[in-house]
């Protein structure tokens, strides 16, 4: 019995010798430290992402911090130029920039950035000062509204949506906390947004002040998503907000999470695994990561995955497509 403990104890410090080696390899070319991009103070991203990197940091080792931008249009030019590590995006404008199109860099291919993990989808959704009798976006005509941050998700759709539904809204540029303020103040009527459900800064108005939610009449709906291909219906359901008693029918974007192809495999292989293999710890983050399911990796039709991430989600039963293999 003692020489048979004897020697499976030698033989087992024995295997951790040899392992340790090429542990210490998976990780030599990794960095000192991870930025995550994500978006206003207020919004989903900010919340998602800081959590996100703090979780990387506590699993893996790695400093990690998020970071506030402009939203998934200026992600993406960060991470495709190299000065951030994770970009949160939404597809919309992902698709724009890798073909080009970018508003922020125009002419600029994106195609050294490659997706990570699917996060969840973004819908779009309005609230307004309940005096202001605004139940639809047609009602936003003549009204000053805010569409969140310039170069952000919403700020790039919605003025887009408004000359697609023929709306003359005055529209404003703003962060979702500076919204959420202008709109108590009195400052602007309406703040309509993008962000995964329930956003940070309609909770705390539903709390603080006499609002409603609101999104697309039957009408306004068929037009959207006949106009955006990119969007998908979603339905927001009733008790997202305390101020909201019934399902609102509206549309979203897929939202990932991505990074530059450089990114050393290993440690992208790392991310993957810690994000798709923990979606209760992801939800204590926030409730919209409950859509942060490998499965939902089919939400990407166009964005290269880092070989990091296709070597995870093949060796846990995904099949990768080969157009899809970065």
């Amino acid at each position: 019995m003692t020489i048979t403990r004897r020697f499976l104890t030698i033989s087992t410090l024995g295997a951790a010798l040899a392992t340790a080696p090429a542990l210490a390899d998976d990780r030599a070319d990794w960095p000192s430290d991870l930025t995550v991009g994500t978006a206003s103070q207020g919004g989903v991203y900010f919340v998602y992402g800081n959590g996100l990197a703090a979780f990387i940091a506590e699993e893996l080792g790695i400093s990690a911090s998020g970071e506030v931008t402009g939203g998934p249009v200026q992600n993406v030019t960060l991470v495709q130029t190299g000065e951030h590590d994770i970009g949160l995006v939404t597809m919309g404008p992902m698709f724009e920039a890798w073909t080009g199109e970018s508003e922020l860099a125009p002419g600029l291919e994106h195609t050294d950035v490659r997706a990570l993990f699917p996060m969840y989808e973004t819908p779009f959704q309005g609230i307004a000062l309940c005096n202001q009798n605004i139940s639809s976006v047609s009602d936003l005509a003549g009204k000053r509204v805010s569409v969140g941050p310039a170069g952000g998700t919403p700020g790039t759709y919605w003025p887009r949506i408004f000359d697609a539904l023929d709306v003359d809204a005055n529209a404003s540029f703003a962060g979702a906390a500076d919204a959420a303020s202008q709109l108590q103040d009195g400052l602007i009527d309406a703040f309509v947004f993008a962000a995964g459900v329930p956003i940070a800064a309609f909770s705390q108005l539903a709390a603080e002040a006499d609002v409603c939610t609101f999104s697309f009449s039957e009408e306004e709906h068929a037009a959207v998503l006949e106009a955006f291909p990119e969007v998908s219906p979603f339905t927001i359901p009733a008790g997202s907000y305390t101020v909201q008693d019934e399902d609102q029918q509206s549309v979203a974007m897929w939202n990932f999470a991505v990074v530059h192809q450089d990114m050393p495999e290993s440690l992208a292989y790392e991310i993957t695994r810690l994000v798709m293999e923990n979606n209760e710890r992801m939800m204590q983050i926030h409730a919209a990561a409950v859509a942060t399911l490998p499965e939902n990796f089919v939400n990407n039709s166009f964005l290269p995955f880092h070989p990091g991430a296709v070597r995870w989600f093949e060796e846990n039963g995904f099949d990768i497509s080969e157009d899809l293999r970065g």
